[in-house]
């Protein structure tokens, strides 16, 4: 009985290891297919770019391998515009190689793509020492890690999700073990890895807070060694990013702190957090969020509650900074998509014991049904799957199963070839305007001017401007929080820094009317519409009225 027991447990070892090989070849191609559809061809070249955020990081990293320090512009104003450092070295490397402009973002998808597979062996370790090794739970929750298309979406195009998620992963299974073991000690370098999170983005001290006040409270035998080396490492590296801050960019904070967090009403930013959050239930089905919830009823000790702790610190982060600007566009928000493993996890575990709990009461006696468990339960997670990826209606559907192109990438395409026309149309001495500050300066090598502040001083230190379009009602203020796109002050973009090029405009174009009608024509240029600045000697005009390249339309004649 017991050899045949264990050449059972043998028999279910290898078959799950085949489906989890199987699960990683199916993610890989995925994830490649998904990269190659965020590319495009211009002009008979085949260019990738990253969300426009990463641009902005790209575009540091390359002014940094091209010798002109950590700058947006080479020569320009010192302003931190970008909300992860390491990422950006870690950018700045493939730059130093002779890569085209068209090829370097795939290097960084790429890279997405190696960190979410490697992040998956975690997801899979987490869940089995979560579930008492349970096949079920293990494999369901890597499927629903890996073709989870908000994760996906951020880390295939650029964003630091990817690195964030896997660091989170690892940090999550370390802390778990320790939990579970009376005899595991937590070394320096839990510690260290934690820290490196926070060099990738600054707001990483919230799970560092979060995981170590856990563990001091979980393990009161060992609280003070666990407390002297996680204050040193989180005081290290919080200080030591700091110091470099205010040397380098004279500011204690980075600008985009400025920029999303000052300037508003807490109570409306505070409103705006709850609302996405509803929003993210609401979407993934409440009943189906629900789900998780059940893992209380089954089991209710410290690993259980650490994985609770750390989803719900980091939903309640999201709360406090008001959501991200980009919800509505794909379903779950940066700062949570890095701790979405563990959700998966809790709902696998949670839908598993469901499941078998319900056999057990109503059809305890008959052994088919108990046969073919594992079948309604891999059904039951794939239509898990389906309804947490159609976030926002049956175009995320098509994005999820690759029929339609992932968002973004044909307002990529389009600031793509904005940039090189830019770039054709100008002289190296041009400055242009824009409020999309990744693509289109990347690809257009001008000094750029950022007329939502992400890369000004001036701007990121004003006061927000609550949108009062045609949908605005009064209880609109309570939703309506973009961060980062909430600050704008065309008096100083356009009226002081006279940029050559005016390459859009934000909300409330009317109140540019004063300094474009004085000083600049408007243009229109193949599907692109601008302002030049009359008699700028940085804009080819000669080329402009000689070209049969381009319809051009001015109104007025040059």
């Amino acid at each position: 009985m017991n050899k045949l027991h264990v050449c059972n447990k043998m028999k279910t070892f290898k078959k799950s290891q085949i489906v989890f090989v199987l699960l990683l070849f199916a993610y890989c191609i995925y994830a490649g297919i998904f990269i190659y559809r965020t590319s495009f061809v211009i002009d008979g070249e085949r260019y990738f770019t990253l969300f426009d955020d990463a641009m902005i990081s790209m575009r540091y990293a390359k002014n940094l391998a091209n010798g002109y320090g950590l700058v947006w512009n080479p020569g320009g104003e010192r302003v931190e515009g970008y909300t992860n450092p390491l990422w950006v070295l870690y950018m700045s490397i493939f730059h130093l190689f002779s890569i085209p402009q068209s090829k370097m973002s795939v290097f960084i998808q790429i890279s997405g793509a190696l960190l979410l597979t490697i992040n998956l062996f975690f997801v899979k370790k987490i869940a089995a020492l979560f579930s008492n090794n349970s096949t079920l739970v293990s494999l369901s929750s890597v499927f629903l890690t890996a073709f989870y298309l908000p994760l996906n979406n951020w880390s295939l195009q650029g964003m630091e999700v990817s690195a964030l998620t896997l660091i989170m992963s690892i940090s999550i299974l370390k802390t778990a073990q320790y939990i579970k073991s009376n005899t595991l000690s937590i070394s320096i370098w839990f510690y260290i890895l934690l820290g490196v999170g926070i060099l990738i983005r600054i707001d990483m001290v919230v799970p560092f807070i979060a995981i170590l006040s856990f563990v001091l409270i979980s393990n009161l035998k060992n609280r003070n060694k666990n407390f002297i080396l996680g204050f040193i490492v989180f005081v290290l590296f919080v200080l030591l990013q700091t110091l470099f801050r205010i040397w380098y960019y004279g500011e204690i904070l980075p600008n985009t702190y400025y920029l999303k967090m000052t300037g508003y009403p807490f109570s409306l930013r505070i409103s705006r957090g709850l609302y996405i959050t509803f929003n993210l239930v609401w979407q993934m089905n409440w009943l189906l969020f629900l789900v998780p919830f059940g893992c209380i009823l089954f089991r209710r000790d410290k690993v259980t509650l650490f994985l609770f702790w750390i989803f719900f610190v980091q939903v309640i982060y999201s709360i406090y900074v008001g959501g991200d600007a980009w919800e509505w566009w794909g379903g779950s928000n940066r700062y949570v998509c890095i701790v979405i493993p563990v959700f998966f996890i809790l709902f696998s575990h949670g839908l598993v014991n469901l499941i078998y709990f319900l056999i057990n009461k109503i059809y305890y006696e008959s052994a088919f049904i108990k046969n073919y468990t594992e079948y309604a339960v891999s059904i039951l997670v794939f239509i898990s799957l389906v309804n947490f990826n159609t976030i926002y209606g049956i175009d995320a559907l098509g994005e999820w199963l690759l029929i339609k192109r992932p968002l973004h990438v044909e307002g990529n395409k389009g600031m793509t070839e904005l940039g090189l026309l830019l770039s054709k149309i100008t002289s190296n001495q041009a400055k242009i305007a824009v409020v999309l500050a990744g693509v289109t300066p990347y690809f257009s090598n001008r000094y750029s001017i950022d007329m939502l502040g992400k890369n000004d001083k001036k701007v990121a230190h004003e006061n927000m401007r609550p949108h009062s379009g045609q949908f605005y009602s009064r209880f609109s203020k309570y939703i309506n929080f973009y961060p980062g796109h909430m600050k704008w002050n065309y008096s100083h973009s356009i009226g002081k820094l006279k940029p050559d090029i005016v390459a859009q405009l934000w909300w409330s174009p009317e109140e540019a009317k004063l300094y474009l009608d004085n000083d600049y024509r408007k243009v229109k240029l193949q599907d692109f519409t601008f302002y030049l600045l009359k008699k700028s000697p940085n804009i080819l005009w000669e080329k402009l009225k000689t070209s049969s390249e381009w319809t051009i339309k001015f109104n007025d004649p040059l």
